[in-house]
């Protein structure tokens, strides 16, 4: 189905159908419970998940895929930003022409980048890709104001021509992204079932099949001979130039194709919330992405993201956790220990979930090189072995009934 084989097609089916029923399995708890606070499924928090998906799974396919390291990734994600606000500055509020623009403009700019960082590898590589990261980021901040208005960040305002479309609402307010005249990207529908309550949003479900066409293209890649050969430098780049096969065209097409995937969730960003920042290329997202990857599994299909979305949880649900909410979970205790049990507890959540996220990390790193892929692969065999012994054990109870017979 879709040119993929039977495992590649579960694969993009259980993503398909962890992105369609989402509203529903983030969440769990009964909305006026004590657990509601871990309940994620909000549209702003979906729409992060799926969007930074997207970010991580083309930073896969050229980290994963040949090993180059990049920590620059952001400068894209930047660009395609500014280009889609831009857009809807100067055209009108329909997200499809911004998020092309975005992906364009991020590709070109991938392209200037990756022709002269490729000239280098490893290390030499990655400290070049941040060079121009935070090139992006000052020219941004400082230097490119007409374009980008500096530390305010790059808004709508009335004033704005909008040639394709209305400049203003009746109401005299500035009009809102939408995907076709009268649907807007901020429009929700809420379904309650008994104690619980349900968010569909349109915008998250426009990212949503964003992030499954990037995800289909992403199994495509892996699959070809293309990836192969990406594969194939990673594995031995060197011996590669030995034989004569110039490695660059691969690794350049590579490097672009991950910033128009970068491009791509930053039109997103727009298009859920017109607002284009300089701090969107700073290095500290651009290490962000990397940890995305690496925590879920660098060069698996899936692990960045479901990485994209364990570090996006934390950084909304755990960072939200104050000392009344743990007051709250400790007030059983006797007041002295419930004291001793917060300042035990606050460290690690609210302001210090880095502390936390940090935490993990170095766990997954040391026990699962693989990332949660791995773990789950862990856990997948420890299952089979399970049954394959209690077959084994049936299969001899019944010799050993047909031999006393």
């Amino acid at each position: 189905m879709f040119g993929l084989d039977n495992k590649d097609t579960k694969l993009l089916l259980i993503v398909a159908v962890m992105a369609l029923f989402a509203p529903f399995i983030l969440n769990p708890f009964p909305a006026g419970s004590g657990m509601a606070q871990f309940n994620a499924g909000y549209p702003d928090l979906m729409q992060r998940f799926v969007i930074f998906g997207i970010f991580a799974i083309g930073f896969n396919i050229l980290f994963g895929l040949t090993g180059y390291l990049s920590f620059g990734h952001a400068a894209f994600l930047g660009v395609g930003s500014y280009s889609a606000v831009w857009v809807f500055k100067l055209l009108g509020m329909n997200v499809l022409p911004a998020i092309a623009l975005s992906v364009v403009v991020a590709g070109l700019f991938a392209l200037l980048i990756g022709f002269i960082s490729l000239r280098r590898s490893g290390i030499y590589f990655s400290i070049l890709t941040l060079a121009f990261a935070q090139m992006s980021f000052n020219l941004a901040y400082s230097v490119l104001t007409p374009i980008t208005n500096g530390e305010t960040g790059l808004q709508l305002t009335l004033d704005d021509p909008r040639i394709l479309g209305e400049t203003a609402r009746a109401d005299g307010s500035i009009p809102v992204t939408n995907i076709l005249p009268g649907v807007e990207m901020r429009s929700s529908f809420d379904m309650v079932i008994g104690p619980w309550a349900f968010t569909f949003n349109v915008g998250y479900y426009l990212c949503a099949i964003f992030m499954l066409l990037a995800f289909y293209l992403a199994i495509r890649i892996f699959r070809s001979p293309f990836g192969m050969m990406l594969r194939a430098v990673k594995s031995n780049q060197q011996r590669m130039n030995y034989t004569g096969l110039n490695t660059r065209p691969y690794t350049l097409a590579a490097f672009v194709i991950s910033g128009m995937y970068a491009g791509l969730a930053g039109g997103l960003m727009a298009s859920m919330d017109p607002l284009a920042g300089a701090e969107r290329m700073q290095w500290t997202a651009s290490g962000e992405v990397v940890l995305m990857t690496i925590l879920g599994g660098a060069g698996t299909l899936i692990g960045p993201v479901l990485g994209a979305g364990f570090i996006k949880y934390f950084e909304n649900i755990f960072s939200k956790l104050n000392d009344n909410v743990l007051h709250g979970w400790f007030a059983f205790m006797p007041d002295g220990l419930e004291e001793v049990m917060v300042a035990l507890v606050h460290p690690f959540v609210g302001k210090g979930w880095h502390l936390t996220l940090g935490i993990l990390f170095m766990l997954v790193v040391i026990f699962l090189p693989g990332g949660l892929v791995e773990g789950g692969q862990r856990v997948g065999r420890l299952f089979r072995r399970r049954d394959i012994k209690s077959s084994d054990a049936e299969a001899d109870a019944a010799r050993q009934r047909k031999a006393a017979e």
